[in-house]
């Protein structure tokens, strides 16, 4: 049997819609499927982050002002001082404003002092930015910091009454398979929803940003939805929606937040973000180059290429030539995950990088130096 909600009233049954309205539907067999139970749970689930989320996911539009002041009489204003005087003062105070305002994305409010966590290109070249809530108030909001190589930024509004604070989940413990539902404001449409599931973790090499490890889904991610958040089941916020690969392809990818809130608490905090560098250049492996190496169970991992004097990795043995299969216990599957892994760690710390040496793992202990521009 084949049990598929469509809503509150229509099923379909074995390939067969009916209505609860009709009384040929076969009610105490769709009732006592238990098919019946974990739709029925799951439409709930959807209805109720909906509600709990959705207050906390703002409209971010770019602002225009145009002045209605008849400029017709400018030449008499330049000439006669004391009149221009008067018309600065009117221009300053008195003149009527009309706002042109265009949604350029969304954005989530990540704690009660009004920091909102969105997309660095949402808000790039844009001075003026609206932000809209659900209850329909709008601010215009301050440039707290950007990151352009994770695609994130923050901003700030000045609100008197308490702002909503959603729970956020913990990224790394996303599976592929997992239900999620990603809130935004697409063509303007605010608070439109979409349903789908985690299609991949740790994408990367997408061109997206300089340093990537995205979420993937097929829960449609349209222009204006970038900047809002990917949601679990549980109603937690487990990412930043950020990219669509084509309109209608069915695959977007979301920034896990673990990241982005670590990025979004130094910018906060410092206004800029600090990042890991070990001092190695690196190129993909390939078939050829394992070939090369004489290495025959193909391993994943990057081939390095240069290291740089006086560099934390110098000064830790590794060398040219060597393959970098693991930093500190995860397996290097790219360049970007690799150099994405490097940034993400903590000045200063300790790690242990796994690497093939003449056809020999070795395991290196390496500290963690400051990437500077």
């Amino acid at each position: 049997m084949v049990l598929f909600l469509w809503n509150q009233n229509i099923f379909s049954l074995n390939g067969t819609i009916f209505s609860v309205y009709d009384n040929n539907t076969p009610d105490q067999e769709i009732l006592k499927h238990p098919q019946y139970n974990l739709i029925s749970n799951l439409q709930t689930a959807f209805v109720r982050n909906v509600k709990t989320v959705g207050p906390s996911v703002v409209n971010l539009s770019k602002v225009q002002a145009e002045i209605n002041f008849n400029s017709s009489h400018d030449s008499f204003y330049d000439n006669n001082s004391w009149f221009f005087s008067l018309k600065n003062l009117f221009d300053k105070y008195l003149s009527k404003k009309k706002y042109i305002s265009k949604t350029i994305g969304s954005g989530v409010i990540i704690n009660e002092k009004g920091y909102i966590l969105t997309n660095y290109h949402v808000i790039e070249g844009n001075d003026k930015i609206l932000v809209r809530l659900s209850d329909q108030r709008s601010f215009f909001a301050d440039v707290i910091g950007v990151d352009s190589k994770t695609d994130l930024a923050v901003i700030k509004i000045n609100s008197f009454r308490r702002l909503p604070q959603p729970v956020f989940g913990p990224s790394t413990e996303i599976k592929v398979g997992q239900w999620v539902m990603a809130i935004g404001n697409p063509y303007g449409l605010q608070g439109s929803v979409t349903v789908g599931v985690v299609s991949g973790v740790h994408r990367s090499n997408l061109g997206i940003a300089t340093y990537e490890n995205f979420l993937q889904t097929d829960a449609a991610i349209n222009p204006g939805n970038s900047g809002g958040p990917l949601i679990n089941l549980s109603g937690e916020i487990v990412g930043i929606n950020t990219s669509v690969a084509a309109l209608g392809s069915g695959v977007g990818f979301a920034i896990p937040i673990d990241i982005a809130l670590r990025i979004s608490g130094e910018l906060i905090n410092n206004g800029s973000v600090q990042r890991g560098w070990i001092g190695v250049g690196v190129q993909e492996m390939t078939p050829a180059l394992f070939l090369a190496f004489k290495i025959h169970d193909s391993k994943k991992g990057v081939l390095v290429n240069n290291v740089e004097n006086n560099a934390p990795a110098k000064k830790a043995g590794i060398m040219l030539g060597d393959i970098v299969l693991k930093y500190n216990g995860r397996h290097v599957r790219s360049v970007k995950n690799f150099q994405s892994m490097v940034a993400d760690t903590q000045i200063g710390k300790q790690v242990f990088i796994d690497v093939i040496r003449d056809r020999l793992e070795k395991t290196l202990l390496i500290t963690i130096g400051e990437l500077t521009s």
